[in-house]
């Protein structure tokens, strides 16, 4: 079964591109992937939009991915919160992390779109009684110095998550 990956589009005049659609499309050619990207940064659409792809595909897990520009690493968040309910992922995010270079563990995934959509499909997979692996990851701006050793961060991790869908981790 594949995994879900999905990115955000642009959201200020000034972004070229998101970090997170980039991010993706540098490694689109994973064919054990579907890719729903440049999801529109909106706090009802987004959930809405990826919520449907997962009743559609089901999907084995699911990283979402979003655009962090102050940030020099990937950021894994270990939660969405909305009100006072937090959620956090099933995953061992320790785990995932091991032989990286370049990431990290947040406990602050932010107070706009990404944290929310975060919320909403973990609270759509508890309410549905659903099992799948469910992260978001944030991603720095993308430059020539990170670029390499942030794909190769995100292919790990990826290959970590599929192998928890697998039941090997």
């Amino acid at each position: 079964m594949k995994i879900l990956l999905t990115s955000f589009s642009t959201w200020m005049p000034h972004q070229l591109s998101n970090s997170s659609d980039d991010l993706l499309q540098a490694i689109a050619d994973h064919q054990d992937c579907h890719f729903l990207r440049s999801i529109p940064v909106d706090f009802e659409l987004a959930p809405k939009v990826t919520i449907a792809q997962i009743q559609t595909l089901n999907p084995a897990g699911i990283i979402c991915c979003g655009m962090a520009e102050s940030r020099q690493k990937l950021s894994i968040e270990s939660n969405g919160r909305f009100q006072s309910e937090i959620l956090r992922s099933r995953l061992n995010l320790e785990t995932l992390l091991e032989g990286t270079t370049t990431t990290e563990i947040s406990h602050d995934a932010g107070d706009y779109v990404c944290n929310y959509l975060y919320y909403s499909v973990l609270k759509y997979l508890e309410h549905c009684q659903l099992n799948q692996p469910c992260v978001f990851i944030h991603v720095p701006i993308l430059t020539s110095a990170n670029h390499n050793a942030i794909v190769e961060d995100f292919l790990s991790i990826l290959d970590r998550i599929r192998s928890q869908c697998d039941g090997l981790i």
